[in-house]
């Protein structure tokens, strides 16, 4: 099945011709920064927030959505699908989850590739984190009917976003870019590509390697194990990117996808790549935890502009 991405009008929308023009760029909206996003947009295209913020009917936070999509165009994302669950999204949730996409009318819809709902004592219980699934045919076919679910619940295509994982779940047969490609190649959903968080599983795979053998390949760097996963994907599956920070835990050579600073270096370099090799994608940066100021996030948001424009020829 098909679904067409719905569109405010009074907004820009998402070209299909990407490489024609300059991606919309965005930043995810948190509460500290709600006051300074509606008196100084400072040239954003378009704000993320995250869906269950606005569950509750009513009151402040309902004001709040209606005056951040009177001037932003927005994106709704989602934490608690649990798209990779055998246990399927209560219903009562997924109807809150319509609704609210009903009322936003968001340029995209996303959530991400792991599981996060089970039954504990008969209960069906969320875990409250995301928790990465094993690459292989069981678990794609439970993916690929949650992700169906949920399209036709809300009538348009969302987006899957890949994971930051710190245990590599046994019994995996597929790679993780082919278990999402064929994912896309399902549903019809397509791929919210988060580098930051390609560039924290390279990270911690070679770390985990070093430990395991006694030995650092120094010759192999993470940003380039990265590159290569990206070249996978083919561009037509790619429908966002997320750029954020993470931080080291330790001396111990981990690291952790915090969105807690500055997107990094070697995830500027894959956004180059991604631009020349997918186009204009739409652009977030993420800043979750020890938030900036409002005008420290929205420079991150004028690099990617920056960036697409000195990579991208037509603009």
């Amino acid at each position: 099945m098909s679904y067409q991405l719905t569109q405010r009008q009074n907004h820009k929308s998402i070209s299909s011709e990407q490489s024609q023009v300059l991606p919309l760029i965005g930043v995810g909206l948190r509460h500290v920064h709600y006051q300074d996003a509606l008196t100084s947009p400072f040239n954003i295209d378009f704000v993320e927030v995250h869906v269950e913020n606005f569950f509750a009917k009513g009151g402040i936070t309902q004001a709040i959505l209606n005056d951040i999509k009177a001037q932003y165009a927005v994106s709704l994302h989602a934490t608690s699908l649990g798209l990779g669950s055998t246990e399927p999204v209560p219903e009562p949730h997924l109807k809150r989850f319509s609704e609210l996409v009903e009322q936003v009318q968001p340029i995209l819809v996303s959530d991400h590739a792991c599981f996060s709902w089970g039954q504990l004592n008969d209960l069906t219980v969320h875990a409250g984190d995301l928790l990465p699934v094993p690459f292989n045919q069981e678990s794609l076919a439970v993916m690929v009917a949650n992700v169906n679910k949920v399209q036709q619940q809300l009538g348009r295509r969302i987006l899957v976003e890949n994971l930051s994982a710190y245990i590599t779940p046994a019994n995996s047969t597929m790679s993780e870019s082919e278990f999402l490609i064929e994912l896309c190649r399902q549903t019809d959903c397509r791929l919210l590509l988060d580098l930051n968080n390609l560039m924290v599983n390279a990270i911690n795979t070679q770390a985990a390697h070093s430990k395991q053998n006694g030995t650092h390949d120094k010759a192999t760097k993470p940003v380039d194990l990265a590159l290569a996963q990206l070249y996978e994907f083919p561009s037509h599956v790619i429908g966002e990117i997320h750029l954020a920070g993470c931080s080291p835990v330790g001396e111990t050579g981990i690291m952790i996808d915090d969105h807690s600073q500055p997107v990094s270096g070697d995830v500027w370099r894959l956004y180059e790549t991604a631009l020349t090799r997918f186009g204009a994608v739409p652009t977030l940066i993420e800043w979750d935890m020890d938030l900036p100021d409002w005008q420290t996030l929205c420079q991150q948001a004028q690099l990617a502009r920056k960036i697409a424009k000195q990579v991208l020829p037509c603009h």
